[in-house]
């Protein structure tokens, strides 16, 4: 892979044996692959939590929390800031920080403490969330990005798959605080090969040194957290509180938006004019909300609609994230191929039709007919998250890709949220029986509210796809009028 040249970080300091594409590329893999895994393995560990501070799932539930709610509130101001000051020491104090929040977590000698060290290292994966992504845009050519994006993309659900199956292994072997520990030799590495790898500042480059948008960022975050915090509390009774946090979220986006007028908003509002912009980070959420329903649903289905076990049921599962990482790989070459609008299509007509067959829940088929269905599902949805990512920040300026990367991977956390709360309401209302609880439901509760939930989520899809066609007709009529 060669060196993108035309950008204001290219190339200058980095020692000669380590100025590669394909090692700094590894860098944004490894980086990729630590945050991920922060997400998924903290869960695994909640038992464990419970029993060695004496708290409940409702404490304890907030070490997972309070990182997602860092990520959340936090990314879009990593981007911007490393749009005004360098991404190269953004990203590597990103990594730093969270490879010392992991020790932290690691030594923590109470929950509270333990959550605080959480959210610090939460913050050190929106940086380096909000910053690979930027990274790839000006280190390989715009002929093998789509490549690039698929391998982060694949090194993504290789930590969300290999966090629950590495923490429990840990946690049986060594306790809860290994789970942590384990991001340190990593996050050294990364660092490591970050430090050598990626490209330095050229000193004669302009960075963009307008004023940080200190009031928008708070806005921001403030409303953000209240609608993270909406979705996610009451464990599904949305009673008054979340409804007030929703309401503080409205608000604040109505203030965000009045505010966004300043000379260097935090994000400049004329950017969403740009329809494929619009549409991809509409997209990328909708995309999200469907899939969350496969993490959230897909269990009980599995358990009660199709009688297997817990280990059986853990098995069935690995079979999506499997997909996505062996699809993701081969996407980001048909991506290159073939162009990322196509793609783009493509992998929603898959993602739809996988929906579809979800949908039907024809238990006779047993565990053929939801793999069948998930790996179509799972194959559309590598297939536009790498097309999608590589024709945002390809379509990009320079010195804009640090706050569209943060908005990318805000959308995508978005959609995961509001799909928890939405997927799992509309099934659980779907296959309610009586006043049995949801763990008591019947083969054929499970089945119904299966099919209602996928009925909803293959709406969701095909009104992406929509987005994704209206995109591309734009896209050629711009490319027409430019040639």
């Amino acid at each position: 892979m060669a060196i993108a040249e035309q950008n204001p970080d290219t190339l200058t300091s980095a020692p000669p044996r380590m100025q590669s594409a394909g090692w700094a590329l590894a860098s944004l893999s490894l980086a990729t692959l630590l945050s991920s895994l922060g997400t998924s393995i903290a869960s695994v560990g909640l038992p464990s939590l419970m029993q060695n501070f004496g708290a409940t799932f409702q404490a304890v539930q907030w070490v997972v929390l309070a990182y997602l709610l860092a990520i959340t509130t936090l990314i879009v101001s990593a981007g911007r800031l490393a749009d005004m000051f360098g991404r190269r020491p953004l990203l590597l104090g990103g990594i730093a920080l969270f490879t010392s929040a992991s020790v932290l977590c690691g030594l923590a000698p109470t929950l509270w403490l333990l959550i605080a060290a959480r959210a610090v290292q939460g913050l050190g994966a929106a940086l380096m969330m909000a910053l690979t992504l930027a990274f790839v845009a000006e280190t390989v050519t715009k002929d093998r990005i789509g490549g690039a994006m698929g391998l982060l993309g694949a090194m993504s659900a290789i930590g969300t798959t290999l966090g629950p199956s590495l923490g429990g292994l840990l946690i049986t072997g060594f306790g809860w605080r290994a789970i942590f520990l384990v991001n340190v030799p990593l996050g050294v590495l990364t660092f490591v090969l970050a430090w050598r790898a990626l490209p330095a500042r050229n000193k004669t480059a302009r960075l963009d040194r307008g004023t940080f948008d200190v009031v928008g960022t708070a806005l921001l975050a403030l409303t953000l957290a209240a609608y993270a915090l909406a979705m996610t509390l009451g464990r599904g009774n949305f009673g008054t509180l979340n409804i007030g946090l929703l309401i503080a979220a409205g608000t604040g986006v109505f203030l965000f938006a009045a505010q966004a007028r300043v000379k260097n908003p935090l994000i400049r509002l004329a950017s969403f004019r740009d329809l494929q912009l619009s549409a991809s980070l509409a997209m990328s959420l909708v995309v999200a909300t469907v899939m969350m329903a496969t993490l959230v649903v897909a269990p009980f289905y599995l358990s009660r609609g199709l009688g297997l076990d817990a280990a059986m049921v853990g098995v069935v599962l690995s079979t999506g994230p499997l997909v996505s990482t062996l699809s993701a790989l081969v996407a980001g070459r048909l991506t290159d191929r073939f162009g990322a609008h196509r793609m783009m299509v493509a992998g929603l007509l898959s993602l739809t039709t996988g929906t579809f067959l979800l949908s039907l829940a024809v238990t006779r088929f047993g565990i053929a007919g939801y793999v069948v269905a998930i790996t179509v599902t799972c194959i559309g949805y590598a297939l536009f998250q790498t097309s999608n990512n590589a024709a945002v920040m390809t379509g990009v300026d320079a010195g804009q890709r640090g706050v569209v990367s943060g908005l990318l991977n805000l959308s995508r956390n978005l959609g995961l949220i509001t799909g928890a709360s939405l997927m799992g309401a509309i099934f659980a209302v779907a296959s309610a029986e009586g006043h049995e609880g949801i763990g008591l439901l019947s083969s054929e509760a499970a089945a119904r509210g299966m099919q209602v939930t996928f009925q909803t989520a293959t709406v969701l899809a095909l009104a992406a796809l929509f987005l994704a066609l209206l995109s591309a007709r734009a896209t050629g009529r711009a490319e027409s009028r430019a040639s």
